[in-house]
Protein backbone atom coordinates (compact mmCIF):
# COMPACT_ATOMS: atom_id res chain seq x y z
CA UNK A 1 0.00 0.00 0.00
CA UNK A 2 1.75 2.77 -1.10
CA UNK A 3 1.18 6.62 0.59
CA UNK A 4 1.34 9.90 -1.92
CA UNK A 5 0.92 13.71 -0.44
CA UNK A 6 -1.75 15.64 -2.31
CA UNK A 7 -3.15 19.28 -1.99
CA UNK A 8 -6.38 19.48 -1.61
CA UNK A 9 -8.49 21.82 -3.56
CA UNK A 10 -10.09 24.00 -0.59
CA UNK A 11 -12.39 26.29 -2.86
CA UNK A 12 -15.61 24.90 -4.83
CA UNK A 13 -17.84 27.42 -7.20
CA UNK A 14 -15.88 30.75 -5.07
CA UNK A 15 -16.57 29.48 -1.65
CA UNK A 16 -13.66 28.92 0.78
CA UNK A 17 -14.94 25.37 2.40
CA UNK A 18 -12.13 25.19 5.13
CA UNK A 19 -14.47 27.34 6.94
CA UNK A 20 -17.78 25.24 6.99
CA UNK A 21 -15.49 22.20 7.69
CA UNK A 22 -13.66 23.93 10.72
CA UNK A 23 -10.31 23.47 9.88
CA UNK A 24 -8.47 26.51 9.71
CA UNK A 25 -7.63 28.43 6.58
CA UNK A 26 -3.92 27.35 5.76
CA UNK A 27 -2.97 27.60 1.90
CA UNK A 28 0.17 25.38 3.08
CA UNK A 29 -1.62 22.73 4.64
CA UNK A 30 -1.58 19.20 3.23
CA UNK A 31 -3.45 16.10 4.25
CA UNK A 32 -1.74 12.21 3.83
CA UNK A 33 -4.56 10.07 2.23
CA UNK A 34 -3.77 6.37 1.43
CA UNK A 35 -3.91 4.77 -2.23
CA UNK A 36 -5.54 1.45 -2.87
CA UNK A 37 -4.82 0.26 -6.32
CA UNK A 38 -4.64 2.77 -8.69
CA UNK A 39 -7.36 4.98 -7.49
CA UNK A 40 -7.15 7.70 -5.13
CA UNK A 41 -9.28 9.34 -2.69
CA UNK A 42 -10.81 12.87 -3.27
CA UNK A 43 -11.99 14.96 -0.44
CA UNK A 44 -15.32 16.58 -1.29
CA UNK A 45 -16.51 19.12 0.59
CA UNK A 46 -19.99 21.15 0.99
CA UNK A 47 -20.88 24.37 2.04
CA UNK A 48 -24.19 24.29 4.04
CA UNK A 49 -26.93 25.70 1.96
CA UNK A 50 -28.63 27.88 5.14
CA UNK A 51 -26.83 29.75 6.49
CA UNK A 52 -27.84 29.68 10.01
CA UNK A 53 -26.76 25.84 9.78
CA UNK A 54 -23.70 25.69 11.80
CA UNK A 55 -23.32 22.28 12.05
CA UNK A 56 -19.90 20.73 10.89
CA UNK A 57 -20.08 18.91 8.34
CA UNK A 58 -18.32 15.39 7.72
CA UNK A 59 -15.02 14.89 5.03
CA UNK A 60 -15.37 11.64 4.10
CA UNK A 61 -12.21 10.77 5.93
CA UNK A 62 -11.33 7.82 7.68
CA UNK A 63 -9.87 7.49 11.47
CA UNK A 64 -6.61 7.01 9.78
CA UNK A 65 -6.41 10.13 7.34
CA UNK A 66 -7.72 12.46 10.44
CA UNK A 67 -5.07 11.64 12.74
CA UNK A 68 -2.84 12.17 9.67
CA UNK A 69 -4.11 15.70 9.06
CA UNK A 70 -3.43 16.78 12.71
CA UNK A 71 0.11 15.35 12.77
CA UNK A 72 0.90 17.58 9.56
CA UNK A 73 0.18 20.31 11.39
CA UNK A 74 -3.76 20.78 9.71
CA UNK A 75 -5.90 21.05 12.87
CA UNK A 76 -9.24 21.56 12.87
CA UNK A 77 -10.78 24.45 14.02
CA UNK A 78 -12.99 24.37 17.52
CA UNK A 79 -14.91 27.61 17.98
CA UNK A 80 -13.12 30.07 20.13
CA UNK A 81 -13.65 30.55 23.86
CA UNK A 82 -16.38 32.88 24.36
CA UNK A 83 -15.04 36.34 26.58
CA UNK A 84 -15.87 36.44 29.90
CA UNK A 85 -18.76 38.92 30.21
CA UNK A 86 -18.42 42.49 31.70
CA UNK A 87 -19.11 43.72 34.75
CA UNK A 88 -21.07 47.05 34.64
CA UNK A 89 -18.81 50.04 35.27
CA UNK A 90 -18.24 51.37 38.66
CA UNK A 91 -18.12 47.34 39.63
CA UNK A 92 -15.48 47.20 42.24
CA UNK A 93 -12.07 45.10 41.52
CA UNK A 94 -11.74 43.07 44.68
CA UNK A 95 -9.78 39.64 44.96
CA UNK A 96 -11.41 36.03 45.37
CA UNK A 97 -12.29 34.89 48.16
CA UNK A 98 -10.69 32.20 49.42
CA UNK A 99 -13.82 29.46 49.44
CA UNK A 100 -13.10 25.87 48.86
CA UNK A 101 -16.61 24.95 48.59
CA UNK A 102 -19.08 27.68 46.35
CA UNK A 103 -22.45 25.91 45.83
CA UNK A 104 -23.91 28.23 43.43
CA UNK A 105 -21.58 26.30 40.95
CA UNK A 106 -24.25 23.44 40.88
CA UNK A 107 -26.65 26.06 40.19
CA UNK A 108 -24.94 27.49 37.35
CA UNK A 109 -27.18 26.16 34.79
CA UNK A 110 -30.35 25.15 33.72
CA UNK A 111 -28.93 21.27 33.56
CA UNK A 112 -26.90 21.01 36.85
CA UNK A 113 -30.37 22.40 38.40
CA UNK A 114 -31.94 19.41 36.48
CA UNK A 115 -29.39 17.03 37.37
CA UNK A 116 -29.31 17.45 41.21
CA UNK A 117 -33.00 18.27 41.91
CA UNK A 118 -33.66 16.42 45.02
CA UNK A 119 -37.57 16.89 44.92
CA UNK A 120 -39.41 15.62 41.69
CA UNK A 121 -43.27 16.13 40.92
CA UNK A 122 -45.34 14.00 38.79
CA UNK A 123 -49.12 13.26 37.85
CA UNK A 124 -48.70 10.15 39.71
CA UNK A 125 -48.44 11.95 42.77
CA UNK A 126 -51.87 13.14 42.40
CA UNK A 127 -55.02 12.41 44.02
CA UNK A 128 -57.67 14.80 42.20
CA UNK A 129 -60.70 15.93 44.54
CA UNK A 130 -64.20 15.56 42.57
CA UNK A 131 -67.47 17.05 43.82
CA UNK A 132 -70.81 15.18 42.92
CA UNK A 133 -74.14 15.95 43.09
CA UNK A 134 -77.42 13.95 41.95
CA UNK A 135 -78.10 16.64 38.76
CA UNK A 136 -76.97 16.13 35.29
CA UNK A 137 -75.61 19.55 34.93
CA UNK A 138 -72.26 20.56 36.44
CA UNK A 139 -72.73 23.27 38.26
CA UNK A 140 -69.45 25.84 39.22
CA UNK A 141 -68.74 26.30 42.74
CA UNK A 142 -68.28 30.29 43.35
CA UNK A 143 -65.82 30.13 45.80
CA UNK A 144 -63.35 27.29 43.79
CA UNK A 145 -63.17 29.11 40.62
CA UNK A 146 -62.48 26.25 38.10
CA UNK A 147 -63.84 23.73 40.24
CA UNK A 148 -67.77 22.49 39.88
CA UNK A 149 -70.14 19.94 41.34
CA UNK A 150 -70.19 17.64 38.61
CA UNK A 151 -73.25 15.32 37.56
CA UNK A 152 -72.13 11.81 38.70
CA UNK A 153 -73.10 10.16 35.33
CA UNK A 154 -72.02 12.80 32.72
CA UNK A 155 -69.20 15.40 34.05
CA UNK A 156 -67.96 13.46 36.07
CA UNK A 157 -66.82 10.62 33.56
CA UNK A 158 -65.68 13.18 31.27
CA UNK A 159 -63.63 14.88 34.15
CA UNK A 160 -61.59 11.51 34.73
CA UNK A 161 -61.04 10.84 31.01
CA UNK A 162 -59.27 14.37 30.98
CA UNK A 163 -57.50 13.62 34.09
CA UNK A 164 -56.67 9.52 32.88
CA UNK A 165 -55.13 11.34 29.45
CA UNK A 166 -52.69 13.29 31.64
CA UNK A 167 -51.46 10.60 33.51
CA UNK A 168 -53.78 11.53 37.08
CA UNK A 169 -55.38 7.93 37.80
CA UNK A 170 -56.37 8.35 41.32
CA UNK A 171 -59.52 10.47 42.51
CA UNK A 172 -61.48 11.20 45.61
CA UNK A 173 -65.28 11.43 45.67
CA UNK A 174 -66.92 14.34 47.54
CA UNK A 175 -71.04 14.11 47.71
CA UNK A 176 -73.15 16.84 47.53
CA UNK A 177 -76.11 15.39 49.49
CA UNK A 178 -79.99 16.64 49.07
CA UNK A 179 -81.16 17.77 52.13
CA UNK A 180 -83.64 15.70 52.27
CA UNK A 181 -81.30 12.96 52.95
CA UNK A 182 -80.07 14.38 55.84
CA UNK A 183 -80.56 13.06 59.35
CA UNK A 184 -79.18 13.41 62.73
CA UNK A 185 -77.15 10.16 62.43
CA UNK A 186 -76.60 9.97 58.48
CA UNK A 187 -77.99 6.33 58.36
CA UNK A 188 -77.44 7.62 54.62
CA UNK A 189 -73.71 7.73 54.64
CA UNK A 190 -74.08 3.64 54.81
CA UNK A 191 -76.69 3.81 51.90
CA UNK A 192 -75.63 0.79 48.92
CA UNK A 193 -77.83 2.74 46.66
CA UNK A 194 -76.53 6.03 47.75
CA UNK A 195 -74.57 8.31 45.48
CA UNK A 196 -70.98 7.74 46.19
CA UNK A 197 -71.47 3.64 46.44
CA UNK A 198 -73.47 4.12 42.67
CA UNK A 199 -70.65 6.51 41.38
CA UNK A 200 -67.80 3.80 42.42
CA UNK A 201 -69.71 1.74 40.56
CA UNK A 202 -70.45 3.68 37.54
CA UNK A 203 -66.49 4.33 37.31
CA UNK A 204 -64.94 1.36 38.11
CA UNK A 205 -67.37 -0.21 35.21
CA UNK A 206 -65.94 2.48 33.13
CA UNK A 207 -62.40 2.62 34.17
CA UNK A 208 -61.20 -0.31 35.93
CA UNK A 209 -58.03 0.52 36.66
CA UNK A 210 -59.16 3.94 38.22
CA UNK A 211 -57.67 4.54 41.95
CA UNK A 212 -60.90 5.46 43.91
CA UNK A 213 -60.45 7.20 47.49
CA UNK A 214 -63.56 7.65 49.60
CA UNK A 215 -64.13 10.13 51.85
CA UNK A 216 -65.38 8.27 55.41
CA UNK A 217 -67.21 11.23 57.79
CA UNK A 218 -70.83 11.77 58.64
CA UNK A 219 -70.71 15.87 58.15
CA UNK A 220 -71.97 15.92 54.09
CA UNK A 221 -74.98 12.89 55.58
CA UNK A 222 -75.53 15.01 59.16
CA UNK A 223 -78.75 17.59 59.60
CA UNK A 224 -76.32 18.94 61.87
CA UNK A 225 -73.17 19.74 59.13
CA UNK A 226 -71.03 17.38 62.15
CA UNK A 227 -68.26 15.23 61.06
CA UNK A 228 -70.19 12.63 64.02
CA UNK A 229 -73.37 12.23 65.65
CA UNK A 230 -74.16 15.18 67.78
CA UNK A 231 -75.79 14.69 71.82
CA UNK A 232 -78.41 17.46 72.53
CA UNK A 233 -76.13 19.13 74.79
CA UNK A 234 -73.56 19.66 71.53
CA UNK A 235 -71.20 17.44 72.14
CA UNK A 236 -69.73 14.86 69.54
CA UNK A 237 -70.29 11.07 70.62
CA UNK A 238 -67.02 9.85 69.91
CA UNK A 239 -67.87 5.61 69.75
CA UNK A 240 -71.59 5.81 68.39
CA UNK A 241 -69.82 8.20 65.39
CA UNK A 242 -67.26 5.22 64.85
CA UNK A 243 -70.28 2.51 64.58
CA UNK A 244 -71.76 4.39 61.89
CA UNK A 245 -68.38 4.93 59.94
CA UNK A 246 -67.43 1.48 59.87
CA UNK A 247 -71.13 0.81 58.28
CA UNK A 248 -69.98 3.82 56.05
CA UNK A 249 -66.63 2.55 54.92
CA UNK A 250 -67.84 -1.16 54.26
CA UNK A 251 -70.85 0.04 52.18
CA UNK A 252 -67.89 2.04 49.73
CA UNK A 253 -65.43 -0.97 49.87
CA UNK A 254 -68.40 -3.28 48.74
CA UNK A 255 -69.18 -0.73 45.49
CA UNK A 256 -65.47 -1.55 44.57
CA UNK A 257 -63.46 1.27 46.40
CA UNK A 258 -59.89 1.45 46.33
CA UNK A 259 -58.83 3.56 49.36
CA UNK A 260 -61.63 4.96 52.32
CA UNK A 261 -60.56 8.13 54.06
CA UNK A 262 -61.61 8.30 57.48
CA UNK A 263 -61.62 11.96 57.56
CA UNK A 264 -63.75 12.27 61.29
CA UNK A 265 -60.85 13.05 63.60
CA UNK A 266 -62.95 10.25 65.87
CA UNK A 267 -60.95 7.93 68.37
CA UNK A 268 -60.08 5.02 67.56
CA UNK A 269 -61.79 4.84 64.10
CA UNK A 270 -58.64 3.31 62.35
CA UNK A 271 -58.79 0.10 64.33
CA UNK A 272 -62.72 -0.18 64.20
CA UNK A 273 -62.72 0.53 60.73
CA UNK A 274 -60.02 -2.05 59.63
CA UNK A 275 -61.52 -4.36 61.53
CA UNK A 276 -64.88 -3.98 60.29
CA UNK A 277 -63.40 -4.27 56.61
CA UNK A 278 -61.52 -7.78 57.49
CA UNK A 279 -64.89 -9.13 59.05
CA UNK A 280 -66.62 -8.44 55.26
CA UNK A 281 -63.36 -10.00 53.34
CA UNK A 282 -62.27 -6.39 52.33
CA UNK A 283 -58.78 -6.94 53.46
CA UNK A 284 -57.14 -5.25 50.23
CA UNK A 285 -59.15 -2.32 50.66
CA UNK A 286 -56.76 0.17 52.31
CA UNK A 287 -57.06 3.03 54.80
CA UNK A 288 -55.73 6.51 54.35
CA UNK A 289 -56.23 7.99 57.84
CA UNK A 290 -56.54 11.71 58.27
CA UNK A 291 -53.81 11.28 60.96
CA UNK A 292 -53.70 15.49 61.41
CA UNK A 293 -56.83 16.81 60.34
CA UNK A 294 -56.26 20.74 62.00
CA UNK A 295 -59.62 23.07 62.90
CA UNK A 296 -58.52 25.34 60.01
CA UNK A 297 -60.07 27.99 58.82
CA UNK A 298 -58.92 27.29 55.19
CA UNK A 299 -61.94 24.60 54.75
CA UNK A 300 -64.13 27.52 53.70
CA UNK A 301 -64.73 27.06 50.32
CA UNK A 302 -64.88 22.99 50.63
CA UNK A 303 -68.19 23.70 53.07
CA UNK A 304 -69.77 25.57 50.78
CA UNK A 305 -69.15 23.08 47.81
CA UNK A 306 -70.80 20.38 49.92
CA UNK A 307 -73.18 22.85 51.65
CA UNK A 308 -71.59 20.81 54.55
CA UNK A 309 -71.33 24.20 56.96
CA UNK A 310 -72.28 23.30 60.83
CA UNK A 311 -75.20 24.07 62.19
CA UNK A 312 -74.29 25.32 65.41
CA UNK A 313 -69.94 25.55 67.17
CA UNK A 314 -67.13 24.19 65.64
CA UNK A 315 -65.15 21.13 65.03
CA UNK A 316 -62.53 22.11 67.47
CA UNK A 317 -63.60 18.85 70.12
CA UNK A 318 -62.67 16.07 67.37
CA UNK A 319 -60.39 18.42 64.72
CA UNK A 320 -56.65 19.37 65.95
CA UNK A 321 -55.61 22.70 67.42
CA UNK A 322 -53.43 24.63 64.75
CA UNK A 323 -51.07 25.32 67.49
CA UNK A 324 -49.97 21.77 68.14
CA UNK A 325 -46.87 20.03 66.97
CA UNK A 326 -46.15 17.19 69.13
CA UNK A 327 -49.49 15.82 68.95
CA UNK A 328 -49.48 14.93 65.27
CA UNK A 329 -47.13 12.24 66.92
CA UNK A 330 -49.92 10.77 69.28
CA UNK A 331 -51.82 10.72 66.09
CA UNK A 332 -49.46 9.34 64.30
CA UNK A 333 -48.52 6.67 66.30
CA UNK A 334 -52.55 6.00 67.59
CA UNK A 335 -52.89 5.22 63.43
CA UNK A 336 -49.84 3.28 62.51
CA UNK A 337 -51.20 0.42 65.52
CA UNK A 338 -54.56 0.41 63.76
CA UNK A 339 -53.74 -0.35 60.81
CA UNK A 340 -53.24 3.15 59.07
CA UNK A 341 -52.07 2.43 55.27
CA UNK A 342 -51.56 6.03 54.52
CA UNK A 343 -50.94 8.74 57.01
CA UNK A 344 -52.33 12.43 55.57
CA UNK A 345 -51.83 15.96 57.18
CA UNK A 346 -54.38 18.32 56.57
CA UNK A 347 -54.39 21.74 55.25
CA UNK A 348 -51.18 21.01 53.12
CA UNK A 349 -48.93 24.14 53.03
CA UNK A 350 -49.17 26.14 56.16
CA UNK A 351 -48.44 22.52 57.91
CA UNK A 352 -45.02 21.66 56.17
CA UNK A 353 -43.69 21.15 59.60
CA UNK A 354 -46.43 18.37 59.97
CA UNK A 355 -45.73 16.67 57.25
CA UNK A 356 -42.30 16.96 57.69
CA UNK A 357 -42.73 15.60 61.56
CA UNK A 358 -45.12 12.43 60.08
CA UNK A 359 -42.48 12.11 57.16
CA UNK A 360 -38.99 11.85 59.82
CA UNK A 361 -41.25 9.58 62.56
CA UNK A 362 -43.54 6.89 60.20
CA UNK A 363 -42.61 4.36 57.61
CA UNK A 364 -45.56 4.80 56.40
CA UNK A 365 -46.55 6.72 52.94
CA UNK A 366 -47.50 10.52 53.60
CA UNK A 367 -49.99 12.12 52.04
CA UNK A 368 -51.01 16.16 52.43
CA UNK A 369 -54.06 17.76 51.28
CA UNK A 370 -54.07 21.10 49.51
CA UNK A 371 -57.61 22.60 50.44
CA UNK A 372 -59.69 24.25 49.08
CA UNK A 373 -58.67 27.34 51.14
CA UNK A 374 -55.18 27.35 49.56
CA UNK A 375 -56.55 26.55 45.84
CA UNK A 376 -58.58 29.84 45.97
CA UNK A 377 -55.89 31.70 47.59
CA UNK A 378 -53.54 31.26 44.73
CA UNK A 379 -56.59 31.38 41.90
CA UNK A 380 -57.79 34.72 43.43
CA UNK A 381 -54.06 35.71 43.03
CA UNK A 382 -53.94 34.63 39.41
CA UNK A 383 -56.84 36.78 38.80
CA UNK A 384 -55.88 39.87 40.18
CA UNK A 385 -52.47 39.71 38.77
CA UNK A 386 -51.02 39.41 41.98
CA UNK A 387 -48.80 36.47 41.30
CA UNK A 388 -48.18 34.42 38.05
CA UNK A 389 -51.15 31.44 38.81
CA UNK A 390 -49.13 28.45 37.14
CA UNK A 391 -45.69 29.35 38.75
CA UNK A 392 -46.81 29.61 42.41
CA UNK A 393 -49.57 26.59 41.76
CA UNK A 394 -46.37 24.57 40.68
CA UNK A 395 -44.17 25.87 43.37
CA UNK A 396 -46.64 25.08 46.27
CA UNK A 397 -46.48 21.49 44.99
CA UNK A 398 -43.42 21.37 45.01
CA UNK A 399 -42.80 22.33 48.15
CA UNK A 400 -45.25 19.61 49.69
CA UNK A 401 -43.12 17.05 47.93
CA UNK A 402 -40.55 18.29 49.34
CA UNK A 403 -41.38 18.36 52.48
CA UNK A 404 -42.23 14.74 52.31
CA UNK A 405 -45.34 13.81 51.11
CA UNK A 406 -45.93 10.88 49.12
CA UNK A 407 -48.95 11.89 47.37
CA UNK A 408 -51.25 15.45 47.13
CA UNK A 409 -54.87 15.54 47.38
CA UNK A 410 -54.94 18.96 45.28
CA UNK A 411 -57.69 20.81 42.81
CA UNK A 412 -54.92 21.68 40.64
CA UNK A 413 -54.61 18.12 39.54
CA UNK A 414 -55.79 18.28 36.11
CA UNK A 415 -54.61 21.64 35.45
CA UNK A 416 -51.17 20.59 37.27
CA UNK A 417 -50.69 17.13 35.05
CA UNK A 418 -51.20 19.53 32.00
CA UNK A 419 -48.42 21.80 32.96
CA UNK A 420 -45.81 19.02 33.53
CA UNK A 421 -47.48 17.12 30.16
CA UNK A 422 -46.51 20.08 28.39
CA UNK A 423 -50.22 21.79 27.56
CA UNK A 424 -51.69 24.30 27.81
CA UNK A 425 -53.94 25.03 30.09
Amino acid sequence: MASTIVKPQWSFGGVDCRRHAGLKPSPSAKLSLSQVGSGRRSLVVRASENRNDRSIKKLGMTDAECEAAVVAGNVPEAPPVLPKPAAPTGTPVVPSLPLSRRPRRNRRSPALRSAFQETNLSPANFVYPLFIHEGEEDTPIGAMPGCYRLGWRHGLVEEVAKARDVGVNSIVLFPKVPDALKSPTGVEAYNDNGLVPRTIQLLKDKYPDLVIYTDVALDPYSSDGHDGIVREDGVIMNDETVHQLCKQAVSQARAGADVVSPSDMMDGRVGAIRAALDAEGFHHVSIMSYTAKYASSFYGPFREALDSNPRFGDKKTYQMNPANYREALIETREDESEGADILLVKPGLPYLDIIRLLRDNSPLPVAAYQVSGEYSMIKAGGVLKMIDEEKVMMESLMCLRRAGADIILTYFALQAARCLCGEKR
